[in-house]
């Protein structure tokens, strides 16, 4: 048993690690919680988190680095490249509720403060599922007739989708079928299939091969994951699908109808199961599937195409009938009028050739039919008036009138009808008028409509003007380059010659076309004109914004640079403070930046400064903010940093923070502290003088007491000039006791001694050498898990007996509130958790080293020899007088079987309670004696107070 090494009253007031080095680089490192059911670490490098779908993944990035890393998720899959779907994560702990197959793979965390290179480390998430298997079955190619399986050879395949790969079984009732367990019988895996599937083929049907076939796919129970099985009753009568449509092909519907489709299975052993599919990718919305029966109420043009019935039932191929459904719709009618070709004139003359041309889109195109009117008369083809229809493949839906020889008396309108066979669709009438006033078109700008001038984010219409009769389309398009019209489109029609752009913005600056269209208008050159656009816009500057912080008396310079503006030439600039006009001027049209300077920053000068820059467009504004604010403290969070009291129901925290930019503005005078605990709304503020001037880098501390366990608090902190309060910063405060299990490669800041003769090994049972020494070491860390980490001493060669090796603990502080001494020793509990088996067994020893004194170090604990292959806890009270560290000792036996491992290091406030009895003699001997010391001191103490 332990026995305290002083019994000297000592009031601890603080504990706190070494001192911390001023600024650091990041690392970083992952920790996982969350439902992973095996966490493993392949090769050298590569860790792997395996968890089961639908479970829980949280893992969380530790960082270490001052200023404080940010921190950003990352994701790249592990076999095929894959988004992370959550986008990137911007906080330390990555949780995926559910998880999902699609999203194993890689996930980065990536640490970075500006110092160095960024910190990046990986963990390869493996999610593990098992879905239910299908059996499908096959007869041997040619061997089909009219019983499917009547002394024919078939084969059973088994497919489930899992990861880890599936091991699959076979039985015939209660009997498990083996390779060569049966004749009959032949169990194989095709090569190309990787383990995807396993075949059980039945060789020339026998009547005890017509029975129930199990499937079993299974990954080994790992992760929980049960077993699945399928059942297949093979019988005499087993055979693949077969169905019929009961409806015609195509089915030509009004729009409007409600149409349904029937679908009815005529073979098939087990029954099919019957599903509909569209050539439209899915089903319509409104659709309505009832057994095999496919109703479409009131179907409309878009919801045409065609529709299949699909049966399976795992047995053969799927069956397969389709039909088309046909919505019968008339729609965009347009006409043109070609003059006689052979003269070169685009005008319509007595004594020439004429025709008028006439189009719609019909569905079916077989059943449209034209007629044509003459003023409202019905119009038959004659020698003179030739009515023809183009061939659909030239162009469909077209008929022409052609007039031979115009003459005065044909002059009129002609109508164009177009209706479909069996009516139900509204009939399309064209009208096209023929007259002395029928003229080709011609396109004109008109005045002052270009080039057209206009400001970014205005509503503009470019025009132009069509004359002629009949007036066709126009056809807008941009002219100077390849690039859509604002609505995507390379091409936009216009019925009046206008386009409407709202909403303009300065990528539309540019020449534009207009042009004739051949639709409702003449079938001759097309006619164009072209309209510039220019959009002009305010100048775009830099700095939009920025905040200038800066010390009195100092000079400050802004600096508003113009980076585009349209028009560029003539650019004027104002400076103004709150509104106050400072300065104003003119561009040179050598320079894009205008400055403005303060000699000498008082207190008037603080406050918002604004350059605009102006032209005919408008302006654009530099904002900045000129002001004493002091940057805000950054927090240091790379100590362990409570301050054990010890008192049972209250703490402390050493709070440690450097000043980010402390020269930046005047010296900061105090610092304004603000305590709450987490779930409570009152803050209790206090100020911290600040005595001289604060460096940059340089750490500041300060003791929080009173602080009550196991309470967490929320700690802000603001620093002070003459300007008044600067930039906050908050961070949590949270009560814990020193843990240290060795599961993160920095092993809680214990260093290996440089004066031992070889070092402490960290290591975990899942990534032993194989050839590791038998019959020594543990099988798994304190908790079982051949994936958790512990420290332990390699004894094979070239370790001789006697060889030391010490791993030494950070540094804990103690200091006296009372300043004319110690009056009462405070008491800690020192416990670990030891594996020592193996013939070979040395020595495991615990040293207290306390700063200051010259004695040599203490040895509070110590053990000896074979104790078992289990591990075992230690636990001893210590009281040191000055700040200390402890110092774990392994020492070589006679032999190789000799490895000891310790894991699970804790240091709590308090006495020890029920230590078990692991204290040798010789520990014993020499606690007392350093006891005897510890009295001799307290008695010279007491001596000299009085």
């Amino acid at each position: 048993m332990g026995l305290p090494v002083c019994q000297v009253w000592l009031m601890l007031t603080h504990f706190v690690l070494s001192p911390p080095p001023q600024t650091a680089p990041p690392t970083v490192r992952i920790i996982h919680s969350g439902h992973a059911c095996n966490v493993e670490e392949e090769r050298h490098t590569e860790r792997v988190y395996t968890i089961r779908e639908g479970e829980t993944l949280e893992l969380t990035c530790l960082v270490t680095g001052h200023p404080r890393p940010q921190i950003r998720w990352t994701k790249t899959a592990g076999s095929v490249s894959d988004r992370f779907q959550d986008s990137s994560v911007f906080n330390e702990t990555l949780h995926i509720a559910k998880i999902q197959r699609t999203q194993g793979g890689r996930y980065y965390c990536k640490a970075e403060n500006g110092l160095g290179s960024p910190a990046i480390k990986s963990i390869r998430v493996d999610v593990y599922y098992l879905d239910d298997p299908v059996v499908t079955v096959h007869q041997s190619i040619g061997e089909a007739k009219e019983q499917f399986y009547y002394e024919r050879t078939v084969f059973l395949r088994c497919v489930a989708n899992s990861n880890p790969p599936v091991r699959y079984s076979w039985h015939r009732g209660r009997e498990v079928l083996t390779q060569g367990s049966d004749k009959g019988v032949e169990i194989y895996e095709p090569f190309f299939t990787q383990g995807e599937t396993k075949i059980l083929k039945l060789k020339n049907l026998r009547p005890q091969d017509y029975a129930n076939y199990s499937c079993i796919a299974s990954v080994r129970n790992v992760c929980g994951i049960p077993d699945r099985s399928v059942i297949f009753r093979l019988t005499n009568k087993t055979a693949s699908p077969s169905i019929k449509l009961l409806v015609e092909d195509p089915i030509v519907v009004n729009p409007g109808q409600t149409v349904s489709l029937v679908c009815i299975t005529t073979g098939g052993e087990p029954p099919p199961i019957l599903t509909w599919v569209s050539s439209n990718d899915s089903l319509p919305q409104r659709s309505v599937v009832k057994g095999g029966t496919l109703t479409l109420p009131a179907i409309t043009s878009d919801e045409a195409g065609v529709y299949s019935c699909v049966a399976s039932n795992n047995v053969g191929n799927p069956a397969k009938k389709s039909t088309t459904i046909v919505v019968r719709a008339l729609k965009k009618g347009r006409f043109w009028i070609t003059p006689d070709p052979y003269h070169n004139d685009d005008h319509i003359q007595i004594g020439r050739e004429v025709k008028i041309s006439c189009q719609v889109e019909a569905t079916p195109p077989e059943e449209l039919t034209f007629s044509w009117l003459k003023n409202g008369r019905a119009l038959r083809s004659s020698e003179r008036m030739v009515i023809t229809q183009t061939d659909p493949d030239i162009s469909p839906g077209t008929t022409n009138l052609d007039i031979i020889d115009l003459k005065f008396t044909d002059f009129g309108t002609y109508t164009c009808v177009a209706a479909l066979k069996g009516g139900g669709i509204p009939e399309i009438s064209i009208d096209v008028n023929i007259s002395s006033t029928t003229v080709p078109p011609n396109l004109t700008v008109p005045r002052g409509k270009s080039p057209l001038v206009a400001r970014e984010g205005d509503t503009v219409e470019l025009e132009c003007l069509v004359s002629g009769k009949p007036k066709p389309i126009i056809l807008w398009s941009r002219a100077d380059k390849e690039a859509p019209m604002p609505d995507g489109s390379m091409q936009m029609e216009s019925y009046d010659g206008v386009l409407r752009i709202v909403n303009v913005s300065r990528e539309m600056t540019g020449s534009y076309r207009c042009q004739t269209s051949q639709y409702n208008g003449f079938n001759v050159k097309p006619r164009e004109a072209i309209v510039e656009l220019i959009v002009q816009y305010p100048p775009t500057v830099e700095p939009v914004f920025m905040e200038m912080r800066q010390g009195l008396g100092r000079p400050v310079v802004m600096t508003c640079r113009v980076l585009r503006a349209h028009p560029s030439r003539v650019l004027r600039f104002e400076w103004l403070l709150s509104n106050r006009l400072l300065h104003a001027g003119a561009f040179d049209a050598q320079r894009d930046e205008t400055e403005y300077t303060i000699r000498s920053l008082n207190r008037d000068g603080w406050g918002e400064y604004t350059c605009n820059v102006i032209n005919e467009a408008g302006a654009g504004k530099c904002t900045f903010q000129v002001t004493g604010k002091a940057y805000p403290p950054e927090f240091y969070y790379d100590t362990y940093n409570p301050l054990w009291q010890n008192r049972p129901r209250v703490y402390g925290f050493k709070l440690q923070w450097t000043q980010m930019n402390p020269n930046a503005v005047d010296r900061i005078v105090a610092y304004r502290l603000g305590i709450r605990q987490m779930g409570l709304q009152r803050w209790w503020e206090q100020e911290i003088p600040v005595d001289g001037t604060i460096n940059k880098g340089e750490l500041m501390t300060h003791n929080l007491t009173e602080l009550i366990k196991p309470e967490s608090y929320e700690v802000r902190l603001t620093p002070i000039t003459r300007f008044g309060e600067g930039d906050s910063a908050i961070r949590i405060v949270t009560y814990r006791e020193f843990h240290c299990s060795f599961e993160e490669e920095p092993i809680c800041m214990f260093t290996q001694d440089k004066n031992d003769d070889f070092d402490w090994t960290r290591h975990s049972a899942a990534t032993r050498d194989t050839k590791y020494t038998p019959n020594t070491g543990p099988s798994g860390d304190h908790s079982g898990s051949k994936q958790g980490f512990y420290m332990y001493i390699e004894t094979s060669r070239p370790r001789k007996e006697g060889d030391q090796a010490r791993l030494i603990s950070p540094f804990f502080n103690v200091a006296p509130k009372n300043p004319y001494g110690i009056t009462n020793p405070p008491a800690y509990c020192f416990g670990f958790f030891y594996h020592m088996y193996g013939k070979h067994i040395g020595t495991l020893n615990a040293f207290l080293k306390q700063k200051g004194q010259t004695a040599s170090e203490g040895l509070v604990w110590s053990l000896s020899g074979n104790q078992g292959d289990r591990w075992k806890q230690a636990k001893v009270s210590i009281h040191p007088t000055s700040s200390f560290q402890v110092v774990l000792q392994g020492i070589r036996g006679p032999g190789i079987e000799g490895d000891i491992a310790i894991d699970d290091i804790t240091l709590e406030e308090g006495e020890c309670r029920d230590p078990p009895p692991n204290l040798s003699a010789k520990a014993l001997s020499t606690s007392c004696h350093i006891w005897l010391l510890c009295v001799t001191l307290v008695l010279t103490l007491l001596e000299g107070q009085r």
